[in-house]
């Protein structure tokens, strides 16, 4: 017996589909590989430049969060194990779970065209489901995809592709897109709460830390 039936399960990291209004998951997608890099930017919501001193240090209200990363998608391992999805069309299946999640389904479409052949003057945009980034159990968060590119690198003889990158651009969505009553508000707001309880671990700091005695 060797040591690794103790060792801890990898955690997938991947994205969540949930119906906007329910909360009920529609649909899990795992990514094969986890990135080894997660690139996120915070551009904070201030008043902007204004004279006015009263709002100097206010704030509009959370940053707008976007995230970004790289994720390595590769049927090599399928197909040596005679994987039936991936002899027959590769890492297809893959890419698609990730695609649709930025298009309208199908039935969606022909319920958009009914309305208009009907002579319907006004047809809301459809709505999307709600998508949520998972990155372990702290990091479930409502985002918006707002990038996305595939870069198809290999193929089989049928030209079905067997090895791929996925970049993928997504913009995190706070109380200020959500509101506070619904499922993705309620998940957006748990986020920031962690990451509050998160700010206050760790050594403590004082000015003597910065080689300052005494008061500011």
């Amino acid at each position: 017996m060797t040591g690794f039936a103790s060792s801890p399960r990898l955690v997938k990291a991947g994205i969540a589909l949930l119906d906007p209004e329910s909360g009920a998951i529609q649909r899990l997608i795992a990514l094969q590989y986890n990135p080894d890099t997660l690139t996120r930017t915070l551009a904070p919501k201030s008043p902007g430049e204004t004279t006015d001193r009263s709002e100097a240090l206010r704030l509009k209200g959370p940053p707008v969060e976007t995230i970004k990363l790289e994720a390595e998608i590769d049927a090599a391992d399928l197909l040596e194990t005679g994987d039936g999805t991936a002899v027959d069309s590769g890492i297809a299946s893959h890419l698609a779970a990730l695609e649709t999640i930025v298009y309208p389904t199908t039935t969606q479409l022909q319920e958009t065209d009914a309305l208009a052949r009907s002579g319907t003057l006004e047809i809301a945009p459809i709505i999307a489901s709600l998508a949520l980034f998972l990155w372990g159990k702290n990091r479930v968060v409502p985002v918006r995809l707002t990038e996305f590119t595939i870069t198809e690198e290999a193929f089989d003889p049928e030209l079905n592709p067997i090895r791929a990158k996925v970049s993928l651009g997504m913009r995190v969505l706070s109380t200020d897109d959500l509101g506070f009553g619904g499922k993705g508000g309620s998940l957006y707001f748990a986020y920031q709460q962690q990451k509050e309880r998160l700010s206050t671990l760790g050594r403590a700091v004082t000015l003597n830390t910065f080689g300052i005695g005494g008061s500011l």
